[in-house]
């Protein structure tokens, strides 16, 4: 036991040395997640609000004024522009002045005055499809509440007491993220993105480099194992990993708010895993890559599309077809970002969470024994 310590630690140290003559390349590894977190935490954002809104108001009647101060009063829409036909709305949406516009015709007052339905267009630029859908949204509720104004209205004129009436109110909350915040959805999960494609990428080359460098030969004839081998590789990325860990999550409190409800020791634990799978992934691709660009290439395709598109990230998972689904649980981002999220957003612990911990644990020990065996046989040779 104590000799196969020995010869991790000396595997350890030569990877150290590796990385101290090229400093640039350990400053790059360290910063290169803070730099991402911040760059997509800014650039990536769902909050719609303040949506520029132009105005048509063919009727100009008081009724129609007070129809648009429902909009004016909104938070969700700002009127910058006003306009006399649709050929200023095509304009506004051309040139990006604009994402909807409430066109109010001729009549509108005359007839809310005889108790018919009065029609309104809200058009909205479906060129950006979140922002389309949750304009449609807000517009749909604005319009409800004009309604039910012009209800109270009437019944009043008519001296109707509608509180005799069992109306249904419904009252809707948002659990764990109450603000709706773009932030709070996205970063824990950019955490586990970001560390994926950084770990990935880099144990991706560490064995291939042995073979360019052209000390494999050494490591073979050595008397060191293959599995001392692997953990000697992995432990020094296992560091700087957990460093990135901790510097990302202090960012995402402190800088972005990010609340943490769970404890701090389940995150630490799926942290640990998922750094640990990642790795193995990572070695996985190195073991079987014939050179170094292959390797990056390889790298690129593993861990930066699927924890993008896979993970839950920045799509439900639910929402995509079933077969995506099924391939989904062969990327560990997948995992990390349900207990990122349990953990910061719902305070969850270790008795919801003991799943995704339990897959990422023997996804990690599948990935570091398949690659000892793949990097035996392809040695032999």
């Amino acid at each position: 036991m104590r000799q196969a310590l020995v010869r991790i630690g000396a595997i350890v140290r030569k990877e150290f040395r590796h990385l101290g003559r090229d400093p640039r390349m350990l400053l790059a590894v360290v910063m290169m997640p803070v730099i991402q977190l911040l760059l997509f935490a800014y650039a990536i954002s769902f909050d719609v609000d303040h949506v520029p809104t132009i105005v048509i108001d063919s009727d100009q009647s008081p009724a129609s004024q007070r129809y648009l101060r429902q909009y004016e009063a909104s938070p969700f829409f700002d009127v910058v522009a006003r306009g006399s036909s649709l050929a200023d709305v095509d304009s506004a949406f051309d040139h990006n002045t604009a994402r909807v516009a409430i066109v109010i015709p001729s009549g509108f007052s005359r007839s809310l005055a005889a108790s018919e339905s009065a029609q309104v267009s809200v058009l909205v630029d479906g060129s950006e499809l979140n922002a389309a859908k949750v304009s449609r949204a807000y517009s749909v509720a604005v319009n409800q509440l004009y309604g039910q104004q012009l209800t109270r209205d009437w019944a009043d004129a008519q001296g109707m007491d509608l509180s005799s009436l069992g109306l249904l109110e419904p009252r809707i909350r948002t659990w764990y993220n109450p603000e709706r915040r773009s932030s709070d959805f996205l970063i824990p999960g950019l955490m586990a993105v970001i560390i994926a494609i950084v770990t990935v990428q880099q144990t991706a080359v560490t064995l291939v480099r042995e073979r360019d460098l052209g000390t494999q030969e050494q490591l073979e004839v050595s008397p060191m194992r293959r599995i001392e081998l692997m953990v000697g590789k992995l432990l020094p990325w296992t560091l700087i990993a957990f460093l990135d860990v901790a510097l990302i999550t202090v960012l995402g409190r402190t800088i972005f708010g990010v609340p943490l409800r769970g404890t701090a020791l389940a995150f630490a634990l799926g942290a640990m895993l998922f750094v640990f799978a990642s790795l193995g992934m990572g070695l996985l691709i190195s073991a079987l890559a014939p050179t170094l660009d292959s390797a990056n290439m390889i790298a690129l395709l593993v861990a930066f599309l699927p924890s993008f598109l896979l993970s839950g990230f920045a799509f439900a998972l639910d929402q995509i077809p079933v077969w995506l689904q099924w391939i989904s649980y062969g990327f560990p981002a997948r995992y990390m970002v349900t207990i990122a999220r349990g953990v910061f957003l719902k305070g969850a612990g270790f008795t919801e969470l003991w799943p995704e911990m339990a897959a990422l644990a023997l996804y990690a020990l599948v990935m570091v024994l398949v690659s000892s065996l793949l990097y035996g046989r392809r040695a032999s040779r």
